[in-house]
C-alpha cells in the first residue's frame, strides 16, 4: 500500500469518569483527519482508527462497547474478517475507563501503542517509541478538563518528535453523557474542532481550542443569566477571562455586572472591551444593560 493511503498518525482516546465523558485527539500528516480516525460516543466510549485505516471500524468498535463488549473483545470482533488486519491500528476506550489497542505487524515503523488506566495511545510512522511514551505521561500528568489533557497529549506527542513525515491536520472530539438535556443542539457532543490542513496543525488546534473554551463560558454565563443569576454569570466570565481578555467576553461580563450593581467594575470590564474592540462603544450606549451606568457609558 502506497504511502499516501497510510494516515501516519498518533492519536489518543481517554474517557473522564468524573465529568462522564469520552474522546479522542489525533494528528496526522493526512488531509483531514478528524474525518476518519476520530470517534465517540457518551456513555460508551471513544475509538481511533488508523494507519491503513478504515473509518467505519470506528463506528463498528462503538457499536460493540454498546453491546457490553471489552475493548479487546471490540477489536477481535471488529478485525475478526479484515484481509488487512495487519496494516490497522486502533485504539478504544470505555466509558468507565477500560481501554485495549491493536498496532498490527505490517504497520509502518515505528509504530506502536500504551494503554493506561483510562486511556490508550497509538501511533505510527512515528519518530520513535518516545512519541507515545511522552503522550501517555502528559495525559497522565496533565490536571483539568479532558479536552485540555488530550490537547496536552498532543502536545507532548509533537515535542517528542511527533510524525516522523511531518504535519498536516488534527483534531479533537468530547461527547458528554447528559450534555444533549442541557444543550439547545440536542446531542451529547461538547467539543468538535478540526484543522483540516496547516503547517502547524497542532498548534492551530490550541488556538481554535482557546477560542471554543471561551465559547463553552460565554454559554454557560448566558443560562445562568437566563436563569435569574447574573452574579454567578459574571463569576464565569471572569473566571475564563483569567486566561487572557477576550473582548466579547468582557463586555457581556460588563453586562452582568451592571445588571447586578457592581458600577464600577461594570465600567472597568468595559472600558477594556472598548479599548480592544472600539465597536462596543455604540452597542454600549443604546445597551438596556447598562441603565445602571448610563451617565458614565455616554461619556466613553
Amino acid at each position: 500500500m502506497s504511502l499516501n493511503r497510510r494516515k501516519s498518525t498518533f492519536s489518543i482516546v481517554a474517557a473522564d469518569l468524573e465529568a462522564g465523558e469520552v474522546g479522542c485527539a489525533v494528528q496526522s500528516r493526512y488531509f483531514s483527519v478528524g474525518s476518519v480516525v476520530p470517534w465517540a460516543r457518551a456513555g460508551i466510549g471513544a475509538v481511533a482508527t488508523q494507519a491503513a485505516g478504515v473509518a467505519v471500524f470506528g463506528a463498528r468498535a462503538l457499536e460493540e462497547l454498546a453491546r457490553d463488549a471489552s475493548p479487546g473483545e471490540a477489536l477481535e470482533r471488529v478485525l475478526a474478517d479484515d484481509e488487512g488486519r495487519e496494516t490497522r491500528q486502533l485504539g478504544v476506550v470505555t466509558a468507565d475507563g477500560r481501554a485495549a489497542a491493536f498496532t498490527g505487524s505490517q504497520c509502518l515503523d515505528w509504530a506502536g501503542h500504551r494503554v493506561g488506566a483510562g486511556f490508550a495511545v497509538q501511533g505510527n510512522i512515528l519518530a520513535g517509541p518516545s512519541v507515545v511514551d511522552e503522550m501517555a505521561r502528559a495525559y497522565e500528568e496533565t490536571v483539568g478538563p479532558l479536552v485540555e489533557r488530550l490537547m496536552t497529549a498532543l502536545e507532548a506527542g509533537q515535542a517528542a518528535g511527533g510524525d516522523r513525515r511531518g504535519q498536516q491536520s488534527a483534531a479533537v472530539v468530547v461527547e458528554r453523557v447528559g450534555a444533549a438535556a442541557a444543550s439547545r443542539e440536542g446531542i451529547d457532543r461538547v467539543c468538535d474542532l478540526r484543522v483540516e490542513d496547516h503547517a502547524q496543525p497542532i498548534v492551530e488546534l490550541r488556538r481554535l481550542i482557546g477560542v471554543w473554551t471561551a465559547w463553552e463560558a460565554q454559554r454557560r454565563a448566558h443560562a445562568l443569566h437566563e436563569s435569574g443569576d447574573s452574579a454567578r454569570a459574571a463569576d464565569t466570565l471572569r473566571e475564563a477571562l483569567a486566561r487572557g481578555d477576550d473582548s466579547t467576553l468582557l463586555y457581556n461580563l460588563a453586562c452582568y455586572e451592571s445588571l447586578t450593581g457592581r458600577r464600577d467594575a461594570a465600567l472597568v470590564a468595559l472600558r477594556r472591551a472598548i479599548e480592544l474592540d472600539p465597536s462596543f462603544r455604540e452597542l454600549a450606549r443604546e445597551d438596556a444593560d447598562f441603565d445602571a451606568v448610563r451617565a458614565e457609558v455616554s461619556e466613553l
